[in-house]
């Protein structure tokens, strides 16, 4: 058990625990046979960089006993940087065409969307800069033409939002969009895919958010509801 963090910023998660660590947390800290990157009083605190489905039978076990926080960043602004064989000289560095929004946390939130159900479990949603080291390996790095991520680094964490409840999440869905809606209105008032705007129904829907109310057409219907969807 460590009582201060290890602040390297070549580390995105490292980086982000020491960025969030407040005087007196613990860091590292054993509990119920998991380690948890964060114990602020009886707060047991996870900084999750990617695939919360990794995560799903901690956080399940975990919530049982304890109150849980997730935190999670979402690079609102990327600069990928190519490095050379020798893993130091830059290749190449450009801004990434893609920008992060809060509502990118449904592609990851598929994998437990009743969890934010339970009272004690909530989650701190990060929009950060970041930067994205890479170095080529052929075959291994086929989705990226070769080239697989070395390492992230934070560079600045521009806003933060705290979920603690089925309506902070619904709140995601912007005022502008009419109700009933489809999915692919959804996706133009979040500005986002069709995909994104599909899995954010389906959570909202298993949270109680939402409901399927009819169809227009082939598309079916949602509106916004207060009745929790049964297991």
């Amino acid at each position: 058990m460590r009582d201060t963090p290890i602040n390297n910023n070549d580390d995105l998660h490292r980086a982000l625990i020491a960025w969030y660590a407040q005087p007196g947390d613990l860091f590292e800290v054993p509990v119920d046979d998991y380690i948890i990157d964060i114990v602020r009083g009886d707060l047991l605190i996870e900084i999750q960089t990617k695939n919360f489905n990794a995560l799903k039978l901690k956080l399940n076990n975990l919530t049982k006993k304890h109150h849980v926080r997730l935190v999670y960043p979402i690079p609102f602004e990327k600069q990928i940087i190519r490095l050379a064989e020798d893993g130091i000289t830059q290749l190449s560095h450009r801004k990434s065409p893609k920008n992060g929004t809060f509502e990118q946390v449904f592609d990851e939130l598929v994998s437990f969307p009743r969890l934010i159900l339970k009272s004690g479990f909530s989650i701190e949603l990060l929009l950060v800069r970041e930067e994205e080291f890479r170095h080529y390996e052929g075959k291994r790095g086929w989705r990226r033409n070769g080239w697989v991520i070395d390492r992230r680094r934070l560079v600045q964490v521009v806003d933060q939002r705290l979920l603690e409840t089925p309506d902070d999440l619904k709140a995601l869905i912007p005022d502008t969009l009419k109700d009933p809606f489809t999915t692919l209105e959804l996706a133009g008032a979040i500005k986002q895919s069709r995909r994104l705007a599909q899995r954010m129904v389906y959570c909202l829907r298993l949270m109680g958010c939402v409901k399927m109310v009819g169809k227009r057409g082939n598309a079916i219907l949602y509106s916004n509801t207060d009745t929790p969807v049964p297991d």
